[in-house]
């Protein structure tokens, strides 16, 4: 299996990132409360921010009204519970 990773901080592939933004992570704010990518060194976040302008956001209506969009992230690995 090919790897490609985005942050090596805490090693999140881009497939990882692909998958969180399939289940509604649309944002690099977003893909770092499900699984930290870009909240270390932040050398990631353009990236990140490439990856998720490639595809449309499943949830962007959602997220345009301001209505919570990562509920099925809640007990993704990595997330931090503590807001």
């Amino acid at each position: 299996m090919n790897r490609v990773y985005v942050c090596s901080c805490f090693g999140i592939t881009e497939q990882q990132v692909k998958q969180h933004a399939e289940k509604g992570a649309c944002t690099p704010r977003q893909i770092a409360s499900a699984c930290k990518a870009g909240t270390d060194c932040g050398s990631c976040v353009r990236r990140i921010q490439a990856i998720l302008g490639r595809g449309a956001c499943p949830r962007r209506e959602l997220v345009d009204q301001g209505r919570p969009v990562l509920a099925d992230l809640t007990e993704a690995p990595g997330l931090d519970e503590a807001a």
